[in-house]
């Protein structure tokens, strides 16, 4: 799993690749640790480039959502394929997590809730 950071428009948006498995998740929650600890308000992870979620990788989303909730951080998703986002709607983290199908959308989302 790799990621890149870019701020636009006051969400900060980090654009992961690869997949988010048992092997990968410690970055990522290393990553989203240092997010949490900075209180970022406006986090959206696009997931365009993501092949595969286990659940080890949920777990890290969920640790971050409950951290974040803790000082009113947002988070939201975009661009997941098929095989992820049905990863989601399974486990039903589809009705905790705001999904939208373009980067666009989740930024307008996270916009409008601030």
């Amino acid at each position: 799993m790799n990621w890149k950071e870019i701020t636009a428009d006051g969400v900060l948006i980090i654009s992961l690749s690869g997949e988010i498995d048992l092997q990968h998740s410690p970055k990522m929650r290393q990553l989203l640790q240092s997010k949490a600890g900075d209180r970022t308000p406006a986090l959206l992870l696009d997931f365009t480039q993501v092949g595969y979620i286990d659940s080890s990788g949920l777990a890290t989303l969920v640790e971050y959502y409950q951290i974040s909730r803790s000082y009113a951080g947002q988070i939201a998703l975009a661009g997941l394929s098929k095989r992820v986002r049905s990863v989601f709607d399974l486990v039903r983290l589809n009705e905790i997590f705001s999904i939208y199908p373009s980067l666009e959308e989740a930024k307008q989302g996270l916009q409008s809730k601030s």
